[in-house]
């Protein structure tokens, strides 16, 4: 007996030589060590360099706090089960609580990720990105919301020095999801699957983030 098919919205960016990362930060990179047929090689082996931040991934608590957690050690459970997509274009600078509570009301999933971008900038990087307040962070946690995710490369602006953002989100031991491309997934109710790799040491992983419709 067969299982009914869910569908599937893959929010995951490529990860590819040419892939925009954070100003001075590591390109990904790759290049072939064993190609099937040279020297007798029956396989292709290939090696990889990229950022712990290149594309969508999560930050572990290692990236904003020297004694956090890395991502080897995080637990899993916020980065599995329901969320909601919510639609926050139009927000301006920065998301702020007010903007999320008029979308949302006073009842929210776990997980919440914000779409800010109209067509996400797959090929180029954009500094002025929308990003989201501490106070914002601090409701949804009251909300008991364990997980936010942002279709920006970060919750703080680019050349933040107090991190406001992702210290909200240490207060209140709250996980992070960046990066993501929402332009095609219609605002919802979703099951969220997107596990950072097991990088012991490490202060982000790159995920493949997946969403599936509810059944």
């Amino acid at each position: 007996m067969s299982l009914p098919s869910l569908r599937i919205w893959d929010i995951s960016q490529v990860l590819r030589p040419d892939l925009p990362v954070w100003p001075g930060d590591t390109a990904f990179s790759h290049r072939r060590r064993w190609t099937i047929g040279e020297g007798g090689s029956p396989v292709n082996v290939a090696a990889f360099e990229t950022t712990t931040h290149a594309g969508t991934h999560a930050d572990a608590p290692l990236h904003y706090h020297p004694a956090g957690a890395d991502a080897a050690s995080v637990d899993l459970t916020p980065y599995l089960g329901r969320c909601r997509v919510v639609d926050a274009r139009g927000a301006g600078p920065v998301v702020t609580r007010a903007v999320i509570e008029a979308r949302l009301g006073c009842d929210a999933p776990p997980r919440i990720l914000l779409r800010t971008f109209d067509a996400f900038p797959r090929d180029l990087w954009v500094s002025d990105f929308t990003v989201v307040s501490a106070e914002a962070i601090a409701w949804l946690a009251s909300l008991g919301v364990v997980l936010i995710g942002v279709d920006a490369p970060s919750l703080d602006p680019e050349r933040s020095k107090t991190m406001d953002a992702h210290r909200a989100v240490l207060a209140h031991d709250m996980r992070i999801l960046e990066g993501l491309v929402l332009d095609d997934v219609p605002a919802g109710d979703y099951e969220l699957i997107a596990l950072p790799l097991r990088l012991a040491g490490l202060d982000s992983s790159p995920v493949r983030a997946v969403l599936r419709a509810l059944a």
